[in-house]
């Protein structure tokens, strides 16, 4: 395994990516796939803000930009909705980006599990719509050995139940987890539970994001409402109470051999250069258990 950052996380606290992961001892980044199916630019330039991906020529620059920043792309994060009332021009969007990543070696692409109108009369459908449009994907890029990962990811993606039906309905190996390590517990389940969870679906991870919660002594052993008090408790990630060591070890025992990528919802609490010295002691936390 090998530690990563979000792009979106790094500009919290430095003005360039490249900066970013000179600072944290990474080379590795997660970078988000707009609907113009473009990317930031590692060290943005007056010629370059960023990259499009549908572009050959954006692609091949952006290849050369990685090259000569010596920097390794992890995943592609795409922020989809399946319940769009565009569905088309999601599929499509999500199909470019595995092609974008096929091209550049990009071994997975982040997919949501959020779809608007999100409830518990809706799950049963959603599971349906959710699958019929994975397997779309899966079929106009069936030449592709690009894996998706499923982020478990609001009401209905951190509930196991809708995960396993949309993992067994679409009976792909491509199709996994990009597993949060922090969603489980914002969802509500006791601190046991979510290590239960993660080990349930280790085998299914593709991508990971890493954020943590501490959450009172009294409340971490509970069931609690969903997102119960999140803003206020959310953590630097060696301070929560879901211990990265242990998922480590859990996903290294069912093969996971990816990236760990630094995602630390806590920076809105912080200021300034605090920002960037919570990042750097997530960043050494992350080398010390990987």
């Amino acid at each position: 395994m090998y530690a990563s950052i979000r792009d979106h996380v790094a500009l919290c606290g430095w003005p360039t990516i490249r900066e970013a992961l000179n600072a944290l001892k990474f080379n590795a980044v997660e970078m988000e796939f707009r609907p113009d199916n473009s990317v930031f630019a590692i060290t943005p330039s007056s010629n370059a803000q960023r990259f499009r991906l549908d572009d050959p020529s954006g692609l091949e620059a952006f290849r050369g930009h990685l090259i000569q920043n010596r920097v390794q792309v992890s995943s592609l994060l795409m922020a989809n909705n399946f319940a769009s009332d565009d569905l088309e021009g999601e599929i499509k969007w999500t199909i470019a980006a595995i092609r974008a990543a096929d091209k550049l070696g990009i071994t997975t692409v982040r997919v949501d599990a959020m779809m608007h109108g999100e409830g518990e009369d809706a799950v049963e459908k959603n599971i349906r719509v959710f699958s019929d449009a994975m397997s779309r994907v899966l079929d106009a890029t069936s030449d592709s050995e690009v894996d998706i990962g499923i982020e478990n990811h609001g009401y209905q993606g951190n509930r196991p139940d809708f995960l396993d039906a949309v993992l067994q309905k679409v009976g792909s190996p491509r199709v996994g987890l990009t597993l949060d390590t922090g969603n489980f517990y914002w969802y509500g389940h006791p601190i046991e539970t979510v290590y239960q969870i993660i080990e349930h679906f280790a085998p299914y991870t593709k991508h990971t994001h890493a954020k943590n919660i501490k959450y009172p002594a009294d409340m971490s052993g509970i069931q609690r409402e969903v997102g119960w008090e999140y803003e206020k408790y959310a953590s630097p990630i060696p301070d929560g109470d879901v211990d990265h060591a242990r998922v480590v070890q859990i996903l290294k025992s069912a093969g996971y051999d990816r990236d760990l990528c630094l995602e630390d919802e806590s920076l809105g609490k912080f200021q300034g250069t605090e920002r960037r010295d919570v990042m750097i002691r997530d960043a050494s936390y992350f080398h010390s258990i990987l």
